[in-house]
């Protein structure tokens, strides 16, 4: 638990964010990014719940600072969409994420919603990715 707040930026200084964490893991709701040859390297993690409208949904997304733009959140995020029972998977990111916006679209995601007030100034967007069950 300590390595995965590690690279999070909000849970150093959010007992929310470590909680929600912590309960994700002994819920078996997160899976890990791993270094190819060294197994033991952390790379990030992300979790797949039913905390959306009891949707699959990508609830969070974490890469360690120094590996982003490699492949690791495309690789986390394709492997949580394999683990969705359904025909849609749904995930959110602030509308100024320009870098995650384009992920989302390069992996098929459509945006489905928008949600003001979460951040004042920073709309939060919602995106929806259809996949074969």
């Amino acid at each position: 638990m300590a390595q995965l707040a590690q690279l999070d930026p909000i849970a150093p200084r959010d007992e929310g964010r470590k909680t929600f964490i912590e309960q994700a893991i002994m819920a078996g709701h997160c899976w890990i990014a791993t270094g190819v040859d060294d197994q033991a390297l952390l790379l990030g993690y992300g979790i797949l719940n039913h905390s959306f409208f009891e949707q699959n949904s990508i609830a969070l997304v974490v890469v360690k600072e120094n590996v982003r733009r490699r492949g690791v959140a495309t690789a986390l995020i394709k492997a949580l969409e394999a683990q969705c029972c359904g025909s849609k998977v749904f995930t959110s990111t602030n509308a100024s994420n320009m870098p995650v916006r384009g992920l989302l679209d390069r992996l098929g995601y459509i945006e489905s919603g928008r949600i003001e007030n979460l951040e004042v100034g920073d709309s939060e967007l919602v995106f929806v990715k259809l996949i074969a069950s």
